[in-house]
C-alpha cells in the first residue's frame, strides 16, 4: 500500500486540474513534488521513462490515450494522464511529460449522463469517472457546415467515457441517444476549449 501513495497523490492533483473542479472551493490541493509542479519534459527519453512505468513505451499519443482510457489500472498506479489542446501530459510521484496531439487532431471524451455528473475541463484519463460505465449509446458529431464526423453506437467504458478524435479549431453539435433519451450540446476544438465533456444530461 505504501509504494500507492506517491501515485495517488499526483493522481489527487491531477483530480483538481481536471474532474471535480466543483470539489476544488471545498478542499485544498494536495501537496506534490516540484517534478509535477514544473513544466513537463517533452524529451523522449523523460517520455519513455514514464510510459515505462505502464509498459506503454514506444507507444504514440493516441495509443497511451486509448491504452488508459480503457483502463482502470492507472487509478491507483498511474501514470496520471491529463488531455490538452495539443498534448498529453502524464505525471508520476516524481516526473512531467508531455507527449504532442497530433498537429491537426483534437481529442474530446465525452460522459453522457442520466442522474449524476462531475465538473471537468481537461480530461484526467486516471480520475474523471461517469455515470453509465461499460453503456452503449448512440453518438452523432456534425461540424458546422452539417458535415458529419461521427454517426456510430459506441460502448462507454469503465469510466464512464468515449473518446473522440475530431479535427482540429470546428465548431459543431454533438447528440448522445440511450435508452430513448437525448442530449444535444453545441461543441468547439479550440486551444482553449474543454476535452472532457460531462454536461450532457439524457432526457
Amino acid at each position: 500500500m505504501k509504494k500507492l501513495l506517491p501515485a495517488l497523490v499526483v493522481i489527487g492533483a491531477l483530480t483538481l486540474a481536471g474532474c471535480s473542479a466543483a470539489d476544488q472551493a471545498a478542499a485544498p490541493a494536495p501537496s506534490v513534488t516540484s517534478a509535477t509542479t514544473s513544466a513537463p519534459d517533452t524529451s523522449d527519453a523523460a517520455v519513455q521513462g514514464v510510459l515505462a512505468t505502464a509498459a506503454l513505451q514506444g507507444k504514440d499519443t493516441a495509443q497511451v490515450i486509448a491504452a488508459l482510457e480503457t483502463s482502470t489500472d492507472d487509478k491507483q498506479s498511474g501514470p496520471a494522464g491529463s488531455v490538452r489542446y495539443d498534448q498529453l501530459v502524464l505525471s508520476t510521484a516524481d516526473a512531467k511529460v508531455a507527449m504532442p496531439i497530433p498537429a491537426d487532431k483534437f481529442y474530446l471524451s465525452v460522459a453522457p449522463y442520466v442522474n449524476r455528473t462531475h465538473d471537468c475541463y481537461y480530461h484526467s484519463l486516471a480520475t474523471c469517472q461517469g455515470e453509465l460505465a461499460n453503456t452503449t449509446v448512440h453518438v452523432t458529431i456534425t461540424d458546422a457546415a452539417g458535415a458529419t464526423l461521427v454517426d456510430e453506437d459506441t460502448t462507454l467504458h469503465a469510466n464512464g467515457f468515449a473518446g473522440f478524435w475530431l479535427p482540429r479549431d470546428i465548431q459543431g453539435t454533438l447528440t448522445v441517444t440511450y435508452d430513448g433519451k437525448q442530449a444535444t450540446t453545441p461543441i468547439a476544438t479550440g486551444k482553449d476549449d474543454p476535452t472532457c465533456l460531462t454536461t450532457l444530461k439524457l432526457a
